[in-house]
């Protein structure tokens, strides 16, 4: 690869910024400094800590700005992180949200540095122009390196308040869906199971009374119709039970595991074809291992969940499953023959089927080029198996 010209245009552009460090330093110094002079000094005060927050939110933007030096004069890789989340509403909770966040501090003490660093990077590029000639670029290139390291160090969330704010909308997803199935359960109880039991009390009152009334042989065959109804109700109310129970967690996934729990999911699934279904989970000891029931529940719903579209809106002839273990990730890979078209949209189903997976840390692909074919592939992380009790 060409090396470029040592006096080239990227050199000049990597000086013309290390100048610029010294008006931006102090700037950002005065602010940083006033701001949160200011805020610490009335922090007994009502005001003192909005004030202090507010002086934070300053030295994050004054950050920002340095993060996007770094990326156009020293091709840093460096991104933007995610803007501050208050967890409730109101100035309380933007105050909170403000003064808790490490990045906001580490942005106002790269501010506060970058006085002394300015003026140091400043005078030496300044003299390698005017005195240094023959070294200019030599020195642009370390003063830059420095000004990098300095920007990526402080200014970066890193990799541990990343993942705290990961965990963190996972956990939000998690009890969402939660909550959303709690909902789904209360009202399938209610509109379901409970109206027939309702219904069943209702007509077996009925049919009680016209027994102890019964003068005729039509009384009777009255009462015989109403304890016939009674009981096709009964049997109506515990379909839906159990229909119930099997969409909160399946007795057969508890006790046989992905193999038998998917079979019986596929042989509900009203594809013409038939569903193909091929669960590998042998270990390297060549016994069947079993993943943690959660992992486990949540493969299960995905694929039953998946069935159910492929079932409803794939217009497919046949579909396959195939689950299987690679290394520590538990791989699952739906396919049908259908028209395609599917896209994890926000609010549609397969978004919401991405955001439970991505809660586990889990990875939710979907290739579905119109005319089809569709394919779905999971990628769970593979946890040792617990026993439920």
């Amino acid at each position: 690869m060409e090396r470029p010209p040592l006096y080239g245009s990227r050199m000049w552009h990597q000086a013309g910024r290390l100048l610029l460090n010294l008006p931006l330093g102090i700037s950002g110094f005065v602010l940083t400094v006033v701001t949160l002079s200011v805020g610490l000094g009335l922090s007994i005060t009502v005001i003192g800590l909005p004030l202090l927050a507010g002086g934070l939110a300053v030295s994050r933007s004054l950050g920002a700005l340095g993060r996007r030096r770094a990326r156009s004069a020293y091709d840093s890789s460096i991104d933007e992180p995610e803007p501050v989340k208050p967890r409730r509403p109101g100035l309380a909770g933007y105050t909170i949200a403000q003064l808790t966040d490490l990045l906001n501090w580490r942005s106002a003490l790269y501010n506060v540095l970058m006085l002394p660093w300015g003026i140091l990077s400043f005078a030496l590029t300044l003299v390698s122009v005017i005195v240094l000639w023959p070294v200019l670029p030599w020195v642009v290139r370390g003063l830059a390196a420095v000004d990098r390291i300095l920007i990526e160090s402080l200014l970066f969330p890193g990799a541990l308040a990343e993942r705290v704010r990961e965990l963190e909308d996972d956990r939000g997803t998690v009890v969402d869906t939660a909550a959303a199935d709690l909902r789904r359960i209360e009202r399938d109880l209610h509109d379901g199971a409970q109206a027939r039991l309702v219904a069943l009390a209702m007509d077996l009152g009925m049919a009680k009374e016209r027994l102890r009334e019964v003068e005729s042989e039509d009384d009777m065959a009255a009462a015989t119709r109403m304890v016939d109804n009674a009981h096709g109700e009964v049997k109506l109310a515990l379909q839906e039970l159990r229909d119930l129970a099997r969409g909160i967690h399946p007795a057969v996934l508890t006790d046989r595991g992905l193999d038998a729990a998917l079979s019986s999911v596929a042989a509900r699934c009203t594809v013409p074809g038939g569903v193909r279904v091929n669960v590998d989970l042998t270990g390297s000891d060549g016994q069947p291992e079993r993943p943690d029931s959660a992992v486990e529940g949540i493969a299960y719903f995905t694929v039953s969940e998946l069935l159910t579209n492929v079932s409803k809106h794939a217009g497919a002839r046949s579909a396959s499953v195939e689950v299987w273990r690679s290394d520590d990730q538990l791989m699952v890979l739906v396919q049908d023959d259908g028209k395609g078209g599917a896209a994890p949209y926000p609010g549609s189903g397969l978004a919401g089927l991405a955001e439970r997976i991505r809660a586990v840390d889990g990875v939710f692909l979907v290739d579905s080029p119109d005319g089809g074919p569709t394919t779905v592939t999971v990628e769970l992380p593979w946890r040792t198996h617990t026993t439920r009790r």
